[in-house]
């Protein structure tokens, strides 16, 4: 069932790949996945057929294995087939990017060609505003415009390096080549007044790059924007290689599976 069709339930916030729910319980939300995908800003737009389920259950296993490195992220639990429960965080509303393998907006802007692998993995920030394009911003314009403090910056760097070192090698497990992905972060504020920084949003191949590692075949939503097709078994193949391919057929899937 879609879920605005679904009674007694208020919608927060509806963006381009999720919709945010109140959640049954004070400071949590659901997180609804759809099937929608956008690229460039907006400005094109599609269905991926199934891409909702995949990314509920690749963004589950991803968070839940950067839990157990003691990575804190909004994450709470998965619900059903497209939802999952999250912490209610304030967003901070600057996207970190961090790059290992040139590709996208990098090869153009410094006509570096694409898939050469970068001198050390750099990161990047944008702000989050879909009407702007999301446009790069230094660490000046952050704590300048009151978008998050110095110490926040420092706390979203370290984290960043940390997850993509993870990422790195959990991928290249499974032959999978992280080249890039984005991530957002919120505030969550505690009962005793202690505010802490967390993962959220969202990882999948709606916002890392994945590349196979022995034919550089594109894995993720660079299928969509460069109408390369085969995007629905690109996003399955990730899950399958991760050990977490949702099974066909009506009804729930159970816990998250991992490959030995």
């Amino acid at each position: 069932m879609h879920p605005l069709t679904m009674p007694r339930r208020k919608q927060i916030f509806e963006g381009k790949a999720k919709i945010l729910f109140q959640g049954p319980e004070p400071g949590t939300l659901v997180q609804y996945f759809k099937d929608d995908a956008t690229a460039f800003n907006n400005k094109k737009r599609g269905t991926i057929t199934g891409k909702g389920v995949l990314n509920n259950r690749i963004s589950e296993y991803l968070m839940l294995r950067l839990e157990e490195i003691g990575i804190a992220t909004h994450f709470v639990r998965r619900l059903n087939m497209r939802e999952q429960l999250v912490r209610e965080v304030e967003i901070i509303p600057v996207e970190v990017v961090v790059r290992n393998v040139a590709a996208g907006s990098i090869s153009k802007k410094f006509a570096i060609p694409e898939g050469t692998r970068l001198p050390r993995s750099i990161v990047e920030y944008y702000y989050k505003n879909d009407e702007l394009d999301d446009p790069p911003i230094s660490e000046e314009h952050i704590t300048g415009f009151g978008w998050a403090t110095i110490q926040e910056i420092d706390e979203m760097l370290n984290m960043s390096l940390r997850i993509n070192d993870f990422l790195m090698g959990l991928f290249l497990g499974i032959s999978i080549k992280l080249v890039d992905f984005k991530l957002e972060y919120g505030r969550l504020y505690h009962d005793n007044g202690d505010i802490q920084l967390v993962l959220a949003d969202e990882l999948s191949p709606d916002n890392c790059r994945l590349w196979d590692v022995h034919t550089d075949e594109k894995m993720d939503k660079d299928r969509f924007r460069r109408d390369l097709g085969k995007i629905e078994e690109a996003y399955q193949e990730v899950a399958r290689r991760l050990g977490i391919l949702p099974e066909s057929g009506p009804g729930d899937i159970q816990g998250t599976t991992t490959l030995q």
